[in-house]
């Protein structure tokens, strides 16, 4: 059994300047932790899925956040820098890359050793998809190194209720 890696939102809506939701400066500094875990998975034989962010133009939650990442818009692509690697992508709608989407059915046919989650918001999606990770009885780690988010308060709690509350290993 290999591991799976799930990048979340590693998108050009939520990583380059100019889009409504763009995370930030700090946010941009994991890119390179990020390429280099999914070089040093992919050398071991690991599936990589990208999770994106794809919202149709009436989205409900645009009544939270701001339209972004619509479906058919650059913003939806996942970023330069980790388009290079190997890997499927799965659009979400939601903050769970698990509503809604084929994500449970792949990792069902992959049966992974453990997943590696890495991306942002570390608070958003990063945390919901964890939950319903271990929510299913995966082992989960999460690279402290390769999660960011808008906010480093909820940043922090999120990274520490991964660890003490859902279960993930936190590295």
């Amino acid at each position: 059994m290999s591991n799976v890696v799930i990048v979340v939102d590693m998108l050009r809506g939520f990583l380059e300047e100019g889009y409504p939701l763009f995370c930030g400066e700090e946010a941009r500094k994991i890119i390179p932790c990020v390429q280099q875990l999914l070089q040093r998975e992919s050398e071991k034989g690991s599936h990589i899925i990208f999770l994106a962010d794809t919202h149709d133009p009436d989205d409900k939650e645009f009544a939270m956040f701001p339209p972004h990442c619509v479906r058919g818009t650059a913003e939806c692509e996942v970023i330069p820098e980790l388009a290079k690697f190997q890997g499927e992508v799965i659009p979400k709608r939601r903050y769970s890359g698990f509503y809604d989407t084929v994500l449970e059915e792949r990792l069902e046919e992959l049966q992974p050793e453990k997943i590696i989650v890495v991306g942002v918001c570390t608070d958003i999606c990063v945390m919901h998809t964890v939950a319903d990770a271990r929510n299913r009885d995966y082992v989960v780690e999460v690279p402290r190194d390769c999660v960011a988010s808008f906010d480093p308060e909820a940043h922090a709690f999120a990274l520490k209720h991964m660890e003490k509350i859902l279960g993930a290993k936190v590295v």
